[in-house]
C-alpha cells in the first residue's frame, strides 16, 4: 500500500487532522509544505493521473466493441475471423495498462512531494499513456503488421523513461522523497533499485519493438512477459528462499525496510480510485453508443414516419432495453466491489492482480451492450450474444469472489472483522458477491437449453437481479434463522440417541 502521505495541520497547527494514510508501517511523516513553496503535495496530481489511467484502460475496448458484424453473419464465424484476436489484444494491453499504473503508484511512494518539473514531467508521461488506445487500435484492425506493435512498444518505452527521468530528479532534490528514504545512508542503492524495477518493462518492450519487425507472435510473447515479470520474479524468489534458505542475516537487516517497502502491496485508496474510474467510464462509454447510434435522421422521421418522432424513436426500443440492462449491471457490480472494500482493511498483491482482472472484463461490458442491441430478436446471433454477454458478467463477477476469497486467507491483515468468518457480515457479503456469478452461469446454460427464450431469460435476469439484492439481507436473516433452528434439533437427536445407548446394557447393546 502507499506510503503515508503528509497530512493537513490540524486547527490548533500542531498536529495532523487525522490519522496518516499509510502502509502500517511507522513512517514519519513529512510536513504540509507552505503557501509560496516551490514544492506540493502530491494529492491532486495523483488524483488527476488515477482518472486518466483508468479512462485509457478502458477506452481500449473501443475498437472490439464497434466492430461491425452483419446481421446475416453467423457470431461464431466472426468471433473467430474479427473478435477472438481483438479481444485478446484488449486485455494483454489493459494489463499492460495497468502496470504502467501499478509502476506509478510505486514511483510516488518514494516520490512524496512535487514541484514544478516532476508535474511537467508526470503529464509528458501521460499525454504519451493517451497515445496508447490510438497505437491499439491500429494492432488490433492489422495484428499481422508490424507498425502497430512497434508503435505501441516504442510508446511504452517512452513512458518507461520518463518515469526514470522522475526517479532520477526526485533523488536528485532530495527533499522530495520520503521521510523514511530522505534519513537512509542508502539512497544509491533506493535509485538502483526502483530504476531497476521500473525499467524492467521498458527493455522488454524495446526487444517488442525490435522483434516486430522480424518475428510478430515473439513481439507479442515479449508484451505478455511484461504482465507476468513481476509475478514470476516473485514465485522465483520464493522458490529460492524455500531451497537455499534465507540471504544473509546482516545483509537482510540492513535493505529490510526498503525491499519490505517496495514490496507492500498497493494503497487501497489508489486501488479503489482506479477501480470507479472504471466503472464510471465503462458507464459513460454506454450512452455515447446511444447517442451516436440511435438519433434518427429529421429526413427519415419527416418522410417515413410523417414527422413523428416518438414513433421514429419506438424502432429504437431494444437498444434502449439493452442500454438501461448494461447500466444496472455496471452499477451494481460497483455497488459490490465498494461493498467488499468497505470491508478490506488492506489489498495484498493477489487480491490487486484478482481486481485488475475484474476490472478488465468490466471494461468488456460495452461490448456485451453492443453484441445485444444489434442482433433482431430470437435469431441465432441473438442467442450468442447473450452467451457471451453472461460470460462477461460471470467473469467480473468472479474476480469480484475471489478477491473476498482471497482475503479470507489472510482475514485477520486484510478483512475487518465484521466479514471475517463468524463476523455478522460473513454471510451477507457471501451471498452478496455469489449471487451474479451464479445468475450470470445459470443464464447461460438456461439459454443453452432454452433457446427459444433466452433473450426472455436474459432480460429477466437483469429484471430480477436488483430486487433480488433489496431482498438479499432478509434472505439471508431466514436462511439463518432456519439453519440455527435445524442445528439443535440435529444435536437433540444426537444427544437422546447417545442417552438411549447409555443407558442399555452391554448385552443389548451387543444384540
Amino acid at each position: 500500500m502507499s506510503a503515508a502521505r503528509p497530512a493537513a495541520p490540524g486547527p490548533g497547527g500542531g498536529g495532523p487532522a487525522g490519522p496518516a494514510r499509510g502502509r502500517g508501517l511507522e513512517l514519519d511523516v513529512a510536513p504540509e509544505p507552505e503557501l509560496g513553496s516551490s514544492t506540493q503535495t502530491s494529492h491532486r496530481l495523483l488524483a488527476y493521473s488515477d482518472a486518466l489511467l483508468s479512462i485509457i484502460a478502458t477506452v481500449m475496448i473501443l475498437p472490439v466493441a464497434h466492430t461491425k458484424i452483419h446481421p446475416d453473419q453467423k457470431l461464431g464465424e466472426s468471433v473467430q475471423q474479427l473478435l477472438l484476436a481483438k479481444i485478446a489484444v484488449y486485455l494483454m494491453t489493459f494489463l499492460i495498462v495497468t502496470v504502467a499504473w501499478a509502476a506509478h503508484v510505486r514511483l510516488f511512494q518514494v516520490i512524496e512531494l512535487i514541484d514544478d518539473v516532476l508535474a511537467l514531467l508526470n503529464l509528458a508521461c501521460m499525454m504519451i499513456i493517451t497515445f496508447l488506445p490510438y497505437t491499439f487500435s491500429l494492432m488490433a484492425s492489422f495484428p499481422d503488421v508490424p507498425f502497430g506493435i512497434f508503435l505501441f512498444s516504442v510508446c511504452a518505452v517512452v513512458i518507461g523513461l520518463i518515469q526514470a527521468v522522475i526517479v532520477a530528479y526526485g533523488f536528485y532534490h532530495p527533499h522530495l522523497l520520503n521521510q523514511q528514504i530522505q534519513v537512509s545512508e542508502n539512497q544509491n542503492f533506493y535509485k538502483r533499485h526502483i530504476l531497476k524495477i521500473i525499467l524492467r518493462g521498458p527493455i522488454l518492450c524495446f526487444l517488442a519493438a525490435i522483434f516486430s519487425f522480424f518475428f510478430i507472435p515473439l513481439s507479442y510473447v515479449l508484451l505478455g512477459l511484461v504482465i507476468v515479470f513481476p509475478h514470476l520474479t516473485r514465485f522465483i524468489t520464493w522458490c529460492k528462499t524455500k531451497i537455499v534458505g534465507q540471504r544473509d542475516e546482516e545483509e537482510h537487516s540492513n535493505l529490510e525496510t526498503f525491499t519490505f517497502y517496495l514490496s507492500e502491496p498497493l494503497s487501497k485508496e489508489r486501488v479503489e480510485a482506479f477501480s470507479d474510474g472504471v466503472y464510471a467510464i465503462v458507464a459513460t462509454l454506454l450512452i455515447l453508443d446511444i447517442c451516436e447510434d440511435n438519433v434518427p435522421d429529421p429526413r427519415e422521421v419527416k418522410e417515413k414516419f410523417h414527422g413523428s418522432l416518438l414513433e421514429a424513436l419506438s424502432e429504437y426500443g431494444p437498444n434502449y432495453l439493452a442500454y438501461f440492462g448494461s447500466f444496472v449491471t455496471i452499477g451494481l457490480l460497483w455497488f459490490v466491489h465498494h461493498s467488499l472494500f468497505l470491508y478490506v482493511t488492506k489489498a495484498t498483491r493477489l487480491m490487486g492482480l484478482l481486481n485488475i482482472l475484474s476490472l478488465a472484463f468490466i471494461g468488456g461490458l460495452p461490448l456485451a451492450y453492443q453484441l445485444t442491441s444489434e442482433f433482431a430478436e430470437k435469431s441465432h446471433n441473438e442467442i450468442e450474444a447473450i452467451q457471451v454477454s453472461c460470460v462477461i458478467t460471470f467473469f467480473a463477477s468472479i474476480f469480484q469472489f475471489a478477491i473476498w476469497t482471497t482475503a479470507l486467507l489472510h482475514e485477520r491483515e486484510t478483512l475487518h472483522p465484521f466479514a471475517r468468518y463468524g463476523g455478522k457480515e460473513h454471510a451477507f457479503m457471501f451471498a452478496k458477491l455469489a449471487l451474479y456469478p451464479c445468475v450470470s452461469l445459470g443464464a447461460f446454460f438456461l439459454t443453452c437449453l432454452l433457446s427459444e427464450f433466452s433473450t426472455a431469460i436474459f432480460h429477466l435476469m437483469q429484471i430480477v437481479i436488483p430486487f433480488a439484492f433489496l431482498a438479499l439481507r432478509i434472505f439471508v436473516r431466514i436462511s439463518l434463522t432456519i439453519i440455527k433452528s435445524v442445528m439443535p434439533l440435529s444435536r437433540r437427536k444426537v444427544v437422546l440417541l447417545e442417552e438411549e445407548e447409555a443407558c442399555l446394557s452391554p448385552g443389548e447393546t451387543l444384540s
